[in-house]
């Protein structure tokens, strides 16, 4: 009888460590898709979720690119030369002071089109027909000309913005390029698709 009870025994403990393991697995199955529903889904974020860029590592004078609303958005770590250029284009540009107000927030509403100086956020799409600029950063190539000081060329229909993104005179574009609503969360890290809490 001590025998039976033993097998009974063992038996029971194998039985009792299975099911905990298959509740465990289904407990996982059912709390993975409930977490992961709790971020916004790739349709919230082209819909217009904010989107956190981290800018730690980008050296002066380099763009990335990160993607909100279904845009490229464009951050440029703009160098001192680049900024000391800005100025000196006024009278090549159409709206050099930027009063077009749909095209950037108030806060982006000066000369550098920017909360930082150095750091430019721009959507990366031409205000002509919805093409990509090429972000050209060298001075005076050939086939840009002698009075290009960097900026972004549009290839389509040969669209030219400044470091500023700030539109030339006599291109197809109308409008400079858009400024999107953003804001910093620390010094390295920039939230897109959300104004600042002072504006």
């Amino acid at each position: 009888m001590s025998t039976v009870d033993d097998v009974d025994l063992g038996r029971r403990r194998f039985l009792t460590a299975t099911a905990t393991v298959v509740g465990g697995v289904g407990v996982a199955f059912v709390a993975v898709p409930f977490l992961k529903s709790w971020s916004p889904s790739q349709r919230a974020q082209a819909a217009g979720a904010p989107v956190e860029a981290d800018i730690s590592k980008l050296e002066e004078g380099a763009l990335m690119t990160v993607e909100w609303r279904g845009k490229p958005v464009w951050l440029l770590k703009r160098t001192q030369k680049m900024l000391d250029e800005l100025p000196g284009l006024k009278d090549q540009l159409r709206d050099p002071s930027s009063e077009e107000a749909s095209q950037q927030p108030k806060y982006a509403q000066n000369a550098t089109r920017s909360i930082k100086p150095e750091v430019l956020v721009l959507v990366g799409i031409c205000t002509h027909l919805g093409c990509s600029p090429t972000f050209r950063p060298d001075v005076a190539p050939a086939d840009l000309g002698p009075s290009w000081k960097g900026g972004f060329f549009c290839p389509c229909h040969g669209s030219r913005f400044d470091l500023a993104g700030r539109v030339y005179k006599g291109v197809p574009a109308p409008t400079n390029l858009e400024v999107p609503p953003y804001r910093y969360l620390s010094n390295s890290q920039v939230l897109i698709g959300v104004n600042p809490e002072t504006a």
